[in-house]
């Protein structure tokens, strides 16, 4: 691996990387910076997802473009379920996900249920071409593979959809237990409310019109609500333009250096409070 290669992997994400490394792993190194060649010069026409199988086109030195595809073995709709079940016990998951980050203890989720997200070796992924070369991986393939890794940085469900669930589904499953946990803690508010009011003496139950009155126009509690709101919803997710606060104040003023400095450091805050900001509206606790 090159100075320039190791750079590069250092400025990409935890997940990107462990991708990345599986690339590395492969014994047939010429095969793959052909691809990785291809991949930089634009020859990747597009990538689609069709359940968890990727399709691409890649042109090659015919006029036509080759079909690509690619899958890894997807997990059953039972082993997603014991994964979206762990997931929703904890905020920070949910959090990290909506926010487009993928959380750095993710793997354990899958390991805990007996699952592998990223596979070990590179003959884990099943791929094909339409070309003639009968090496797998050719060139074509390759370049997929390593635009894939481009893919996974933009977003890094993507690796979720090659196994067998896209980011639509997962989020919908993980807003779905929430739902489920505040139904519950509601229906536990109301029993608890309606023993409380069974074991309360005819005095007071018995209240004066005035009293009750006085009680239904209390200003200082008009705007408090006590109940636990339903979080299906609300759709709680970051800006679509992917702009921060940082981004819409502007240039800071001052020097080049300190500007860039202080740019950095204010967005890890905002990163990390954005984060902590999602945990404490779902109000669910580590």
């Amino acid at each position: 691996m090159t100075n320039e290669q190791i750079i590069e992997n250092n400025q990409r994400e935890w997940w990107v990387q462990r991708w990345l490394e599986l690339l590395d792993s492969y014994r047939f190194k010429k095969r793959l910076e052909r691809g990785r060649n291809y991949a930089r010069e634009g020859n990747v026409l597009s990538i689609d997802f069709e359940a968890a199988q990727a399709l691409a086109k890649v042109q090659g030195s015919e006029p036509d473009p080759y079909q690509v595809s690619l899958s890894m073995e997807p997990f059953t709709d039972e082993d997603w379920n014991y994964v979206i079940d762990t997931m929703s016990e904890k905020a920070i998951f949910s959090a990290q996900l909506l926010a487009g980050q993928m959380p750095e203890t993710i793997e354990q989720v899958f390991i805990s249920n007996g699952l592998n997200l990223f596979p070990f070796t590179l003959s884990d992924v099943h791929s094909r071409c339409s070309c003639p070369d009968k090496a797998n991986p050719c060139k074509h393939i390759a370049a997929v593979y390593y635009q894939l890794g481009d893919r996974f940085s933009e977003d890094p469900f993507v690796i979720f959809q090659l196994r067998g669930r896209s980011k639509a589904q997962i989020l919908e499953a993980l807003r779905e237990r929430r739902s489920q946990g505040t139904i519950k803690a509601s229906s536990d508010t109301v029993e608890k409310e309606e023993q409380k009011s069974q074991s309360a003496t005819p005095k007071t139950q018995k209240k004066s019109s005035s009293d009750k009155q006085k009680s239904e126009l209390n200003f200082e509690k008009f705007w408090q609500y006590e109940e636990p709101l339903e979080s299906s919803l609300a759709v709680i997710v970051p800006p679509t333009d992917k702009k921060t606060v940082l981004d819409i104040l502007g240039k800071i003023p001052l020097t080049y250096a300190e500007a860039e400095a202080a740019q950095q450091f204010l967005e890890q805050v905002y990163q990390v409070a954005s984060q902590q900001a999602l945990i404490t509206a779902m109000k669910r606790e580590e």
